[in-house]
């Protein structure tokens, strides 16, 4: 256990990128309200993922994080929770059947309300009110009463992490994930990508594999992990009164966890030294994440490692690198040369999303497909040069068929953004760029398999 830690330590440390509530009573009754309502997910759950992410951390294993960039309240939906899984599960078929590792499924789901903003207020023709920090802060309406910070809003995102996590276990446990069931994941959309013909074909595979062992008595009846799959839940604490008021002490071990999802992470503009988000996070036991770019040194990063995992734990940190596609292959090579040196035993996991925003001629946030792309190479290609396991891809995505990110092989044009615009904060891969993205990372981690194996000989 973390010395010198409690819950609300964090409290005394610098804490960038909270809310200012008006009404610290009001403040202080949500916080006790969420403080008597049982936990999201269970400690046992948090421990098995960080045993998993060791995996990923040797080799063994391949992380896939996706989902929303924020949820929100008004597009609350089964319909849209169900697409978002499908796709991964999709994804992750691809995954396995090209590189032939086991790939973990973890949700950016069930959690991932609050965003960080580059301002604390914005200014709209004259007007200036509090920035939206996400659903479980205030709202995006512009209006002063939508944008005033209501902790009642953290109770209410409980509420809906609580019942999107109980559709994702029916989903994972339930039947809906058993590989026999491959070729209806296919979402109706989806028949007009060029990418969907190359699904079918591994799909068609997987079933004529399921018929041979169906033949040799191995079937989802006799192999559960056929008919189901561990599917964890993640999200940024970055509001630290919602993840300390789910802050429990594990009975069997007795070390405390934050129980709002399976993993958490710090992004990039709270991950200083002396942050109040490193404090909590250091004595919590879920595997953590830490965004890492180009602000980050190698020096920071080690000491950042040495606060947040001093045990050196296998599994209990996912470095997830967010550059640019022209900026990942200046400066990644020296935090994993720095990393390695030390033996530190962590998951680098590659995110192409947030280094990539533009904004079109039209007004309009998007990310380039090639430039996500390209970022990933050259991801892959660091480890490549480094000898190190690129072991992780970070996807701001739905299952929706949205028009946010341009490009891919149904070419979204700058034009055609405003088709079907809909995010609430930044812009994510549609399904049929998420599938497409699949089947580009598997070639990439064909080929860093293919490395290994040569310097192995």
């Amino acid at each position: 256990m973390a010395t010198n830690w409690t819950p609300d330590s964090w409290r005394r440390h610098e804490a960038r990128q909270l809310p200012d509530y008006p009404d610290a009573q009001a403040l202080a009754d949500a916080e006790a309200e969420l403080g008597h309502y049982p936990p999201l997910v269970f400690a046992g759950e948090a421990r098995a993922l960080t045993a998993d992410l060791a995996q990923v951390a040797a080799g063994k294993a391949f992380l896939l994080q996706g989902g929303d960039c924020a949820e929100s309240f008004a597009e609350f939906h089964p319909n849209t929770i169900r697409d978002t899984f499908r796709v991964l599960l999709q994804m992750a078929v691809i995954l396995t059947y090209s590189s032939k590792l086991p790939i973990l499924k973890v949700g950016r789901m069930a959690g991932q309300f609050a965003k960080p903003r580059s301002t604390p207020t914005e200014t709209i023709d004259g007007v200036e009110l509090p920035s939206y920090r996400g659903d479980n802060v205030n709202d995006i309406a512009f209006t002063p009463e939508g944008r005033a910070p209501d902790p009642q809003r953290m109770v209410k995102a409980y509420s809906q992490s609580a019942a999107t996590l109980n559709l994702l276990r029916a989903f994972a446990q339930g039947g809906y994930a058993n590989l026999a069931q491959v070729h209806a994941w296919t979402l109706d959309f989806m028949g007009r990508s060029p990418w969907a013909a190359q699904y079918q074909q591994v799909a068609d595979r997987i079933g004529e594999a399921l018929g041979f062992m169906a033949a040799c008595g191995i079937n989802p009846e006799t192999v559960p992990q056929l008919r189901a799959t561990s599917f964890y839940t993640s999200h940024e604490a970055l509001l630290l009164q919602y993840e300390q008021a789910l802050t429990r002490r594990d009975s069997l071990t007795g070390d405390w966890y934050g129980l709002s999802a399976h993993m958490l992470w710090i992004g990039d503009r709270t991950r200083f030294e002396g942050s109040a988000h490193v404090e909590y996070l250091r004595g919590v036991g879920n595997p953590i994440g830490l965004k890492c770019g180009p602000s980050l040194e190698p020096d920071a990063l080690l000491r950042l490692l040495d606060t947040l995992d001093p045990a050196r734990t296998p599994g209990r940190i996912t470095l997830i690198t967010r550059y640019g596609h022209d900026k990942i292959e200046a400066h990644l090579p020296r935090l994993v040369r720095a990393v390695k040196r030390e033996g530190r035993p962590v998951v680098w996991s590659c995110d192409p999303m947030h280094g990539n925003v533009v904004k079109a001629a039209n007004g309009y946030k998007t990310r380039p497909f090639d430039r996500i792309l390209d970022e990933v190479r050259g991801f892959f290609a660091v480890h490549r040069a480094e000898g190190t396991h690129g072991g992780g891809i970070h996807a701001e995505m739905t299952g929706q068929n949205v028009t946010e990110c341009t490009g891919g092989a149904i070419a979204v044009t700058e034009q055609g953004l405003a088709d079907r615009y809909h995010t609430h904060c930044d812009p994510r891969l549609n399904a049929g760029q998420s599938i497409e993205l699949a089947f580009l990372l598997a070639e990439m981690l064909n080929q860093e398999m293919r490395e290994r194996e040569k310097a192995a000989a």
